[in-house]
């Protein structure tokens, strides 16, 4: 008995050994994280990473290119920035636009490759776009679309015909207090639709996100995305991250999503695709119908066309090329003392568990180059739950109301630079850094809660640390 009492002694000591060294590890992990680690101001990798911090931030090509693809650049940039018109126009290659549609251009929502906002008061909507749905799924487990308008509203429309309506924002400014007596605010949206057909619908507002670093995202393994999901938080950390398993049609089957705010796409072609017919009205071989839906169809029955399909299987390759093509800016100042302050309080707090630092690239068909490499986005490119104060309405796929993908934090900082602004958030209610943190919930609570208990220098090192990405 006494050597069992022994022996069971023995065993608690060394599991209590082995947990302190566990967390001694983890220790020195995370101090060693918080370090400066050799080469993390190339965001995109030594292949994807622009040094240019000026307004054409967002702009720049990735290195290596061949003469061909210098050329497939420079013409999928001029598709990307130009308008496109009615049809029928001596613009032959430029026609088709609408019937409905939500921009002239894919720069209309995306300003000098950036990130849109949501419309000021009394102002029409340019940079967002509102999906629509009615609760249903069709047969991939995709969200369908409202009768007799489909799955996007279209606020603007070709001459001749009429539009389905716009949407006024208003806001309420809720106000709180951190822990050492600093008062905040944050505002809510509130969302009114101007078609009374749409006054009960289920709706998602997003704003148009920055669009560099789409290639390296392509890049990424469906393993190297698995190995930070834990969809049942097995490891017990209030992190659940999972993969948003989406229907790719051009693959025929489902794979993981990792573009869009609910990670709803798999890949750089179908998101452009999808663009163009959803937001500017110009089918492609892999879009080749209108957005149309229920009685739209004979509605616009009589709308000139631009073709079929209206952009070229050659042209649509060279926008989808300089989609892909466009580089991420490097930090700015990777190695200050400050900024390093407040990337080892971001990963004191947790942040890091959702915005994992560092991923590796495998392969990508579209641009070699940008394969093997060591990039740093500060995404998983899972889904989490980010709490019901920041659920829309609709699911998407395996994406619940509640929850969506983990935005890459690369180039966040430039924003105000590119675009003049800093509306963060799927919606853009959250007026910079700061108010973002403050909406976490769900998953996000945890962090946002240590957040807050913060003195104000800390808090301001953590935001100077996130802007500095």
């Amino acid at each position: 008995m006494n050597q069992h009492k022994t022996f069971s002694t023995v065993l608690i000591f060394a599991v209590i050994a082995l947990l302190l060294f566990l967390q001694m590890q983890g220790c020195k992990q995370e101090l060693n994280l918080a370090n400066y680690q050799a080469g993390e101001e190339y965001s995109g990798g030594t292949n994807g990473t622009t040094f240019d911090n000026s307004q054409n931030a967002f702009g720049n090509k990735v290195s290596g290119l061949s003469t061909d693809q210098e050329v497939d650049f420079t013409v999928g940039n001029s598709f990307n920035r130009n308008n496109w018109v009615e049809a029928p126009s001596s613009t032959v290659a430029r026609d088709g636009l609408g019937p409905l549609y939500n921009a002239l251009s894919c720069s209309g929502c995306h300003k000098l490759d950036g990130r849109g906002e949501p419309p000021l008061p009394g102002m029409p909507t340019v940079s967002m776009v509102y999906r629509l749905g009615n609760g249903l799924t069709d047969v991939h487990g995709g969200q369908t679309g409202v009768p007799n308008f489909g799955g996007q509203l279209g606020n603007y429309s070709i001459s001749g015909f009429g539009n389905e309506g716009d949407v006024s924002i208003t806001y309420t400014e809720i106000s709180g207090t951190y822990s050492d007596g600093t008062s905040y605010s944050l505002r809510t949206p509130y969302y009114s639709f101007q078609h009374p057909a749409l006054a009960s619908v289920l709706f998602s507002p997003r704003v148009a996100p920055v669009m560099i670093g789409m290639g390296l995202i392509d890049a990424l393994s469906e393993q190297e995305i698995l190995k930070n999901a834990d969809e049942m938080d097995r490891d017990g950390d209030g992190i659940s991250g999972k993969p948003n398993m989406v229907w790719d049609k051009l693959q025929g089957r489902k794979v993981i999503g990792k573009l869009g705010w609910k990670c709803n796409t798999s890949q750089t072609k179908l998101q452009v695709a999808a663009a163009l017919v959803n937001d500017i009205g110009i089918t492609s071989s892999i879009e080749p119908n209108e957005a149309l839906n229920g009685n739209q169809i004979p509605i616009y029955a009589s709308a000139s066309s631009g073709g079929s399909p209206e952009i070229s299987d050659k042209l649509f390759q060279q926008l989808t090329f300089y989609t892909s093509a466009l580089a991420v800016p490097a930090r700015r100042n990777p190695k200050d003392e400050s900024i390093l302050a407040g990337k080892k309080l971001f990963l004191e707090i947790g942040c890091a568990r959702c915005h994992i630092p560092t991923l590796q690239t495998a392969s990508n068909a579209l641009l070699p180059q940008l394969g093997n490499q060591s990039i740093h986005p500060y995404s998983d490119f899972l889904l989490h739950d980010m709490g019901q104060d920041l659920a829309d309405k609709l699911h998407d796929f395996s994406a619940t109301e509640r929850e969506w993908r983990t935005p890459p934090l690369w180039g966040l900082g430039l924003i105000p630079t590119v675009n003049r602004h800093q509306f963060l958030l799927h919606d853009g209610r959250a007026r910079g850094v700061e108010e973002a943190i403050l909406w976490h919930g769900g998953e996000g609570e945890f962090s946002k809660e240590r957040f807050k208990q913060l003195s104000k220098t800390d808090r301001e090192r953590i935001i100077k640390f996130v802007n500095d990405l």
